[in-house]
């Protein structure tokens, strides 16, 4: 098994779709790249703590490869549009990819190259080092308590 961290704006719509795929064993919701390893719904909202919200995947490399999954990562969100998705505003919904190693980076970089050539250099999509990842777990159970 293998692990991807995406920020794809909100993360529960990705969460979604990338747990449909076949290949993808688990998925967590949850907050990368930020300045703390640990911060919830709350403080990620007021746009101090550089997190986004992302979606970790665990995935079977013989089913579906990386580089496939970050190709689903283009079709499931606008990587044009600069810290938004829909009607979601905010830092914490930028579009980037959390590489855990240089085979990552070096796949993610060369798809993101290829999409953005496609959009005409419009791609505003961040590669960045996997950093400061916690699960989204507290408002997640508070999610679940309202339904």
């Amino acid at each position: 098994m293998e692990i991807a961290v995406l920020a794809l704006g909100c993360f529960w719509g990705p969460e979604k779709k990338y747990g449909q795929l076949d290949g993808v064993y688990r998925t967590e919701v949850g907050y990368c790249g930020g300045n703390s390893p640990n911060t919830n719904y709350r403080e990620v909202c007021t746009g101090t703590t550089n997190h986004a919200e992302a979606v970790k995947l665990e995935f079977d490399p013989k089913i579906i490869t990386y580089e496939q999954i970050i190709k689903k990562f283009f079709e499931f969100h606008d990587p044009t549009t600069l810290n938004s998705q829909g009607p979601d505003f905010g830092t914490q919904y930028r579009s980037e990819i959390f590489y855990l190693n240089d085979d990552q980076k070096n796949i993610a970089q060369k798809v993101v190259d290829d999409v953005n050539k496609k959009l005409s250099g419009k791609v505003v999509t961040k590669l960045s080092e996997l950093k400061n990842y916690c699960t989204a777990e507290e408002y997640h159970q508070k999610y679940l308590e309202k339904r």
